[in-house]
């Protein structure tokens, strides 16, 4: 069963079902793409590994000293109380691994990475390790001659840096290719509108394979079974705009 809206879900962004629909994405795409590329070129599916720490705060009990007061003589002085000797239970904050996929395209007579295709995650768009992460990555990219494909399916976080023009979008697919940087193509959307396909850049002299993406969509929501796990009587767990509400509304009633 397909997805109630023509684009891209807000209700995928619920923390429950991103992971799932991030990975399923990746592998759909690859699989997309395998046939296409045959024989010069494979996809590859590649992790990317960091440490992640939801509150990067330190842990821990001062220490304290308790003074109390007792009259001898006349005089007032400060007695040091015994330390407490029972354990108090807190909760440590522990660093989680974080495993996060993305393709490569690569050569294979030489190995060479041709292209790279990213899709963001939550944790790329937040400031912390998994932007960090991600962010080292993609200045490599782009300082190489490597194509590079930046999905952004969420509407939470920071967007990263998408040049001099400033561009005001909610999704969006950046085609970088390495022979034209600085320049990129970038293909913005709004939750109304269905996702764009565009061609997968590799050398000069052959054809580019398309990535219909809004239908590799479509396949992996009937395939994951989204509709039977999201509660579309609840508004999703996004900030909408008042006109996107109404329209979320509509959609929903049919």
């Amino acid at each position: 069963m397909p997805s109630p809206f023509p684009g891209m879900d807000p209700y995928l962004e619920a923390p429950e079902l991103w992971a799932e629909l991030h990975n399923r994405l990746i592998v759909a795409i690859a699989d997309d793409l395998s046939p296409k590329l045959r024989p010069k070129y494979r996809v590859a599916i590649e992790q990317r590994i960091y440490l992640s720490t939801d509150d990067r705060q330190l842990v821990g009990i001062p220490d304290v000293t308790i003074t109390g007061r007792s009259e001898s003589l006349g005089h007032t002085v400060s007695v040091l109380e015994a330390p407490s000797t029972s354990p108090v239970s807190i909760s440590l904050t522990l660093p989680e691994e974080v495993i996060e996929t993305y393709l490569e395209i690569r050569d294979v007579v030489n190995g060479q990475v041709v292209t790279v295709i990213e899709i963001l995650s939550p944790k790329n768009k937040r400031n912390g390790e998994g932007r960090i992460a991600y962010e080292r990555k993609r200045n490599q990219v782009l300082a190489s001659m490597t194509h590079f494909i930046e999905i952004d399916l969420l509407r939470k976080g920071n967007h990263f840096p998408l040049g001099q023009l400033a561009i005001a979008t909610q999704y969006y697919v950046l085609v970088a290719r390495g022979d034209r940087r600085p320049h990129g193509d970038l293909y913005a959307f709004s939750l109304q509108a269905p996702l764009p396909s565009f061609s997968i850049p590799l050398s000069d002299v052959e054809v580019e394979p398309v990535i219909e993406l809004q239908n590799i969509f479509n396949g992996v929501y009937d395939r994951a079974g989204f509709d039977m796990v999201i509660n579309y009587q609840e508004p999703p767990l996004v900030k909408l705009e008042p006109t996107e509400k109404e329209w979320i509304e509509q959609v929903l009633a049919g």
